[in-house]
């Protein structure tokens, strides 16, 4: 079982070598190079109980994973961890077939926050508790809203590695020729900051606004922030006269000339990196980007454009274990690599990412790293609505979106367009 278990962690890694995953900025798990290992559920040979650890961080981030797994391994030898990156774009078709077959799943699994209801609902997930409880984890060392998200039927399912919420990137040689200050808090000072920072003439805008990704996660922002939802316990309601009103104010951006018109998938990212674009909205994930091409950037968070509350959409790395995993000299393990992660996680934040847990949060190292300041946002993001499914039910929001952005379709007709198709997704 165990060769066939390395040859099967051995295909993976030359399947992921292979799919020439090169750099993208189309999320947090994309991009960059893999790195792989080999493993097997059960204990391991030679009083060595091996783990197979799968991850979608087929990014730049893969390697911090990596090294913290290395370091973890060096520092005891009573457990291997095996760590295998998945193609992010692939990866829960992937977990999916390894779940429902059982044929070489993983013993441990990083998954979105957001999937945590979904695959409990499929009864593949296994609760955390036991496992935590025995490796001396404490619930309370983490930062409560993703440990409230993936608690279901008071069962804890998912223990939070990091929170990446919508951030904001800023040109700080752009603000300091325009004579601002610092970033902007608040819509006030956002339509003044860009408004001075726009320079028609020389192709520099104060905001160029994405029509594709990131939306996943502006366009909840600015819903939440006006004082609308994007469900309201029954039915999608992200086509309410507050969502509307946030959408015709981002396509007035381009109208007004603060951003350039038709801006494709990556475009704003592109006159970012070209000293072009003074700000952009985006995620942790894209600190690595930035300062490999040595922009002189600041980090700041997510600033109140809506009229009602500070919100900001976030997403979150959990821990999962498969409902199918028995051995308990291999939840003993995987309980041990959790415990060593929960305090010894500084690796993970050197990706761009803030942590989960509330040790690390409070440490010097952590304290001293640039996105630090992340952690700010932390007492107000929202994710994404807790409803099975919702990865589905969403998707039709993001095509209609960006027709209306593009200013080819009216705002309350692409959301009102996409909301039906929503309810199709539901069966209403």
């Amino acid at each position: 079982m165990k060769n066939k278990l390395r040859l099967s962690a051995l295909l993976v890694a030359l399947a992921v070598i292979g799919s020439a995953c090169s750099a993208s900025t189309s999320g947090g798990d994309s991009g960059g190079k893999a790195s792989t290992g080999s493993g097997g559920n059960g204990g391991g040979g030679g009083g060595t109980t091996e783990v197979l650890f799968w991850s979608p961080f087929s990014g730049a981030d893969g390697a911090f994973m990596q090294e913290m797994v290395e370091k973890y391994n060096a520092s005891q030898d009573a457990v291997k961890v095996d760590f295998v990156i998945q193609p992010s774009g692939e990866y829960y078709k992937q977990l999916d077939v390894a779940l429902s077959t059982d044929s070489d799943r993983p013993d441990l699994m990083i998954m979105h926050v957001d999937q945590i209801p979904t695959y409990v609902s499929k009864g593949q997930l296994a609760p955390m508790e036991p496992l935590a409880d025995a490796a001396g984890i404490v619930k309370g060392d983490y930062v409560e809203a993703p440990v409230e998200y993936s608690t279901i039927d008071g069962k804890w399912y998912g223990i939070p590695l990091d929170i990446h919420p919508l951030v904001m990137y800023y040109n700080k040689d752009l603000f300091e020729k325009a004579g601002i200050a610092g970033p902007p808090t608040n819509m006030e000072e956002f339509e003044a900051a860009v408004t001075k920072l726009t320079d028609a003439s020389a192709g520099v805008y104060g905001y160029v606004l994405p029509t594709l990704w990131p939306q996943q996660f502006i366009f909840p922002t600015l819903v939440w922030q006006n004082g609308g939802e994007m469900w309201n316990g029954s039915d999608v309601a992200y086509n309410s006269p507050e969502a509307v009103e946030m959408v015709k104010w981002m396509r007035s951006l381009v109208d007004r000339g603060i951003s350039p018109g038709n801006v494709q998938q990556d475009g704003e990212n592109t006159l970012f990196l070209q000293g072009k674009n003074a700000i952009q909205f985006n995620g942790p994930w894209m600190k690595g980007q930035f300062d490999e091409a040595g922009i002189n950037y600041g980090l700041a968070p997510m600033p109140q454009l809506g009229k009602a509350k500070q919100a900001v959409f976030a997403g979150s790395h959990n821990f999962v274990i498969p409902a199918s995993l028995k051995d308990e000299a291999t939840i003993d393990a995987v309980g041990d690599f959790l415990k060593y992660v929960a305090s010894n996680s500084i690796e993970w934040a050197k990706s761009g990412q803030a942590l989960a847990s509330k040790p690390m949060l409070e440490s010097d190292e952590f304290k001293a790293l640039p996105n630090s300041i992340i952690a700010e946002s932390f007492a107000h993001v929202q994710f994404a609505p807790n409803v099975l499914n919702w990865p589905t039910i969403s998707e039709p929001i993001w095509g209609e979106l960006s027709s209306a952005l593009l200013g080819e379709k009216d705002p309350q007709q692409a959301l009102d367009d996409a909301a039906a198709k929503s309810r199709q997704a539901i069966g209403k």
